[in-house]
């Protein structure tokens, strides 16, 4: 998973890289974080107790179970300081936060 906000900052940052510095000139893996449903669920919990939630497997999930659990970010890392700033509770809490003001 990465919160759009991250690959937003990616997508600029490559754009204004210094060419010296991309070693691979076709792509870059880029990481943030991985949870489930029930993590994602109690993240939320944190900041909005009374949440009720229910939720089943999406029929595409044997898809997302075939591919590999991470990527290697390394060479974005080492070429181009690639982090992410989003975990889950940051992006929980800037999610809630911004569908609070547009709900109130």
């Amino acid at each position: 998973m990465m919160y759009m906000p991250d690959a937003i900052k990616a997508t600029i940052d490559i754009m204004q890289a210094d060419p010296e510095k991309i070693k691979i000139h076709t792509s870059y893996n880029l990481t943030a974080f991985s949870f489930s449903a029930k993590d994602l669920e109690e993240n939320v919990r944190k900041y909005i107790p009374e949440l009720k939630c229910t939720y089943a497997p999406d029929f595409r999930q044997k898809i997302a179970d075939s591919r590999p659990a991470s990527l290697d970010d390394s060479a974005a890392q080492k070429d181009r300081g690639w982090k992410a700033d989003y975990d889950l509770d940051a992006m929980s809490q800037d999610m809630i936060e911004n569908l609070r003001k547009r709900l109130s």
